[in-house]
């Protein structure tokens, strides 16, 4: 069974289609690279998924269970529980400036879910482990570089142990020398079978870790396939366009 099921996705902003019909599935395990152009709705349909937009038509199913069918919403409370099997990590890395390193992390798990202190804290000490960062749990995010904050916004994402990560653009408010450290994070992920969905501009990263690539243009999903047959052998004008301007 898919974990993540869309259906017919409508999404308009006055005259504005920002998504038409965009339907796709997610399976366990899988990394979906969504790539386009600026303004093709990737983000939008991404931000839907866990409910930071909502849509004016069609179906979001998670783990069997509906967001919304038919353009229906389920109830708050449904909602609530529904996306928390999710975790986001976005562009800005929406860190709390006034928190610790290690306060970032351990914030959403002792307020929504009401964990053991101890258990909190031997989490926060493993992620920090693996991202690379124990040495700098006791400071502020003013002190980090762009790619550490990045990869403190994904251990914090890991800390709420979700069955999907998403990712929007996450190296795109980054220098070049800083996105390697992130895209190695996102790619042992990867390696550990966390399933992810990356809205990227990082050809390589979707060429070499995700097992499918999602064209987006215009509000549409305009193809989808194996990373190797979609960058060598694109099927549509449009693809090959986009391909050709973003791999030179």
């Amino acid at each position: 069974m898919a974990l993540i099921e869309v259906s017919n996705l409508k999404k308009s902003y006055g005259k504005l289609d920002v998504l038409k019909q965009i339907t796709f599935d997610v399976n366990k395990n899988d990394v979906v690279a969504v790539i386009g152009p600026s303004g093709s709705g990737k983000s939008t349909m991404l931000r839907s998924l866990i409910h930071l937009e909502e849509i004016d038509g069609g179906s979001i199913c998670i783990s069997g269970e509906y967001l919304v069918r038919d353009g229906i919403y389920s109830k708050p409370q449904e909602i609530k529980r529904i996306t928390s099997k999710m975790g986001m990590v976005f562009q800005h890395f929406n860190l709390f400036p006034h928190l610790t390193v290690k306060e970032n992390l351990e914030l959403a798990p002792r307020l929504v879910k009401k964990e053991l202190n101890a258990e909190i804290e031997r989490r926060s000490k493993e992620l920090l482990e693996k991202i690379g960062l124990s040495d700098w749990a006791t400071a502020y995010p003013g002190k980090l570089s762009g790619g550490q904050k990045q990869r403190v916004a994904i251990a914090r994402a890991l800390m709420m142990n979700p069955e999907i990560l998403l990712f929007d653009e996450p190296t795109s408010a980054l220098d070049p020398e800083l996105t390697g450290e992130v895209l190695q994070v996102m790619k042992q992920l990867a390696e550990e079978h966390m399933t992810m969905i990356v809205v990227t501009h990082e050809m390589g990263f979707a060429k070499e870790v995700a097992n499918r690539v999602i064209f987006m243009d215009n509000g549409e999903i305009i193809e989808s396939g194996h990373p190797t047959e979609l960058f060598t052998n694109p099927k549509f004008e449009r693809t090959k366009a986009f391909l050709k301007r973003s791999l030179k």
